[in-house]
């Protein structure tokens, strides 16, 4: 292949040095690489804790929100021949029912943003076996609908959610209460709610999430089991749950069906701020650490490739006096830092492949985590490339403009 003069000095220079050269390279190789282990582990760590978030956590939640005490309402009361201050509001207790909660339901299903929508009924309850007792909070829920939205089936050790589905006096319980109170599927067990209704119920299935505060307390029932628990009638909604399509919109999406509403819809993100908070820091920690590492790598480059110049200061002279210009020393010089950035880049990207692939096999064995979660993203690959590439450009930009300005015949006459 014919190569322009300037590009073949520069591969003269480099593979002149092979040692400088490699070192260089290895530079780069090792910001970029480094860059690339940093961002998989960081997004597959992410990811990991999202998808766990949304296990647990609907996209929307809508709900009656206990309103806070205006003087609109004092005006209601008394009157308004008279002026009513307000001091130190309070939140009204009232009824925090959802009314006419089937049409609403259908409504949202109706919608091309939705897709899965279930009603939920919490309840508070004391356990009890024998003359042991536990508290914890029952939903009543549609079982079928909350396994489509946080896939409840993968998490089961005994039974499945279609048994509740088809049991009106089922119950599917966490795994830290079935070790507590000794249960198994098929026993019984007896729910009292603050309102003096009890329930027996048939242990119909056992999940484990590994969160252990969900596994202790939280039980799964039929809506009307945890009604008949409050002491309600059959339309007694308290949460509808709502995922979408594309959960990235909840936070758009909650204030559009608010309006639409007029309960109160709580996203996923601002149910979980700490966890997102939590997420930035570990982003920003992450860049500083990779950034610092490339600008590392690119001042070493900068080093080497001011060192090759005042090696071939007499050489760069020389050029300068057959004809070669200021601008076809700086393309000489680039070209070298290029072609530096582009064989560091190829080898980091393949370098940082190997790292993530074996982090990812390294095993945890905690929770429900088994190995280390590591993502494995194009784009990660191609930023990391393209940012070596640009770094190294800039490191030899500035010694190749030093080249440039060599004045060949005080360097000739010594």
């Amino acid at each position: 292949m014919h190569l322009d003069i300037n590009t073949d000095i520069a591969f003269t220079y480099l593979t002149a040095r092979p040692k400088q050269t490699a070192v260089a390279a290895i530079g780069v190789m090792f910001g970029i690489s480094m860059y690339i282990f940093m961002n998989s582990l960081i997004t597959g760590t992410n990811d990991y804790f999202e998808k766990v978030t949304l296990s647990t956590t609907p996209h929307l939640r809508l709900y009656a929100e206990n309103p806070m005490a205006t003087t609109a309402m004092l005006d209601r009361f008394f009157g308004t021949k008279r002026i009513n201050l307000l001091s130190n509001p309070q939140l009204v207790p009232g009824d925090n029912r959802i009314y006419n909660p089937d049409a609403l339901i259908i409504s949202l299903k109706h919608d091309k943003l939705v897709s899965a929508v279930s009603p939920q009924v919490n309840v508070n309850v004391v356990y009890s076996v024998g003359s042991f007792q536990e508290n914890g909070n029952v939903a009543g829920v549609s079982i079928l609908e909350q396994d489509r939205m946080f896939d409840i089936t993968s998490t089961m050790l005994a039974g499945n959610v279609e048994e509740l589905a088809n049991n009106p006096n089922g119950i599917i319980i966490g795994a830290e209460l079935a070790k507590t109170l000794s249960l198994r599927k098929g026993d019984n067990l007896l729910l009292s709610s603050s309102q003096g209704v009890a329930r027996q119920l048939e242990v119909v299935g056992i999940f484990k999430t590994t969160i252990k505060t969900i596994d202790k307390a939280k039980t799964y029932v039929n809506v009307p089991v945890a009604q008949q628990l409050l002491r309600q009638n059959r339309s007694y909604i308290t949460d509808i749950y709502i995922n979408l399509h594309n959960y990235a919109q909840a936070e758009d999406v909650s204030q559009l069906f608010a309006q639409r509403t007029g309960y109160t819809v709580e996203s996923w993100q601002a149910a979980n701020e700490q966890s997102l908070a939590a997420r930035m820091i570990r982003d920003v920690i992450a860049n500083a650490v990779v950034i610092t590492i490339l600008i590392v790598a690119g001042f070493g480059i900068y080093n080497i490739l001011t060192m090759s110049i005042y090696e071939k200061i007499k050489e760069i002279a020389i050029l300068k006096a057959t004809g070669f210009d200021g601008a076809d020393v700086v393309g000489i010089f680039i070209r070298q830092a290029i072609i530096i950035g582009l064989l560091g880049g190829l080898l980091g990207a393949t370098v940082g492949w190997g790292l993530s692939l074996l982090a990812s096999r390294y095993y945890i064995g905690m929770g429900n985590i088994t190995y280390l979660p590591m993502s494995f993203h194009l784009r990660h690959y191609v930023q990391g490339f393209l940012f070596g590439v640009v770094t190294s450009f800039f490191a030899g930009y500035i010694p190749a403009r030093k080249a440039a300005n060599v004045d060949p015949v005080s360097i000739i006459r010594g």
